[in-house]
């Protein structure tokens, strides 16, 4: 990457800070008061971000290398990738970044790291594996970006690769960044090949086009391949039908689960939003079979988001 490849980079990397509504759900987990980074993206004011900076925002403001601060708002989000989208609502006065390929990525690549902090907290990265990533609250990637060393500023960063183009949005402080297991501290990032397919309805409709998954609202930890809930949200589709924090998933219907990525494919292929989930639990020393009504994840917060 060339010295003008990388300032421009750089110049397209906003400061993201948000408040969120006072009784947003996300608060317990979230706080109110969140903070990033953002990608510029086109000449429109849009910038990516990772989606759960400005879920149930209630105001949000950026700030460009330069220093100026402008308000922006949430054009979109998509629970199923994690991406947040925002549109600074004035001229940024910067230059975009162009989306890279991020399929082309392989292990051993190196990347730079960019996030609000500028020059200062640019870095430099290495590919270290491509994966699946299966996240505790309903969330799974086909193929997520993992790097080390670990940037301490993750939350919305910018991956860009070798030509100047971003590659992917930063996610995660992780452990095992190479693979399961095994020690090595990193991050993983969200590959930009999967905004692009949504990008248009993001903008457009605020979400992407077709049924939403099912998502009934809960986190488990594996352990030993048993799915032990860790936590339950507060009135939602799997607090409604008794489940709780210590209870042992076993499956789903007949089928054993042992893994998040095994219960999210067997969740969602039993339908949309509003499916119901034959979930059987190990509660105490007591197997109960539960029938949990699902739901549109989006529909679940306090407030509606203006999107």
């Amino acid at each position: 990457m060339s010295d003008k490849d990388a300032e421009n980079a750089i110049s397209a990397v906003v400061r993201v800070k948000v408040k969120a509504i006072s009784d947003a759900r996300t608060n317990a987990n979230l706080g109110s008061a969140r903070e990033g980074s953002g990608v510029v993206i086109d000449d429109k004011g849009h910038i990516v971000t990772i989606g759960y900076i400005v879920i149930e925002a209630d105001s949000i403001e950026v700030t460009t290398q330069e220093g100026r601060t402008l308000p922006a708002v949430v054009v979109g989000y998509d629970h199923a990738t994690g991406f947040g989208l925002l549109r600074a609502t004035a001229p940024l006065k910067v230059k975009p970044l162009a989306l890279g390929e991020s399929e082309t990525l392989q292990v051993s690549d190196p990347v730079m790291i960019l996030s609000a902090g500028g020059r200062e907290t640019a870095s430099i990265a290495y590919v270290v594996a491509r994966r699946p990533f299966a996240g505790s609250w309903e969330y799974l990637l086909d193929n997520a970006i993992f790097t080390s060393p670990p940037t301490l500023q993750w939350a919305g960063a910018a991956l860009v690769n070798r030509s100047g183009k971003l590659v992917g949005v930063g996610s995660l402080l992780v452990r095992d960044a190479a693979e399961r297991g095994s020690p090595l501290p990193g991050n993983m990032f969200v590959p930009v090949d999967i905004l692009k397919p949504i990008l248009s309805d993001l903008k457009r409709n605020g979400r992407r086009a077709g049924t939403p998954r099912p998502w009934i609202g809960l986190a488990t930890e594996s352990v030993q391949g048993r799915l032990f809930v860790t936590r339950v949200s507060e009135d939602g589709p799997a607090d409604r039908a008794g489940i709780h924090v210590g209870d042992i998933l076993l499956g789903i219907g007949p089928d054993v689960v042992r893994s998040h990525a095994d219960l999210y494919k067997k969740m969602w292929a039993i339908g949309p939003a509003g499916a119901e989930v034959p979930l059987r639990v190990l509660q105490d020393v007591k197997i109960v079979n539960l029938k949990v009504r699902s739901i549109d994840r989006v529909k679940y917060f306090k407030q509606r988001p203006t999107y």
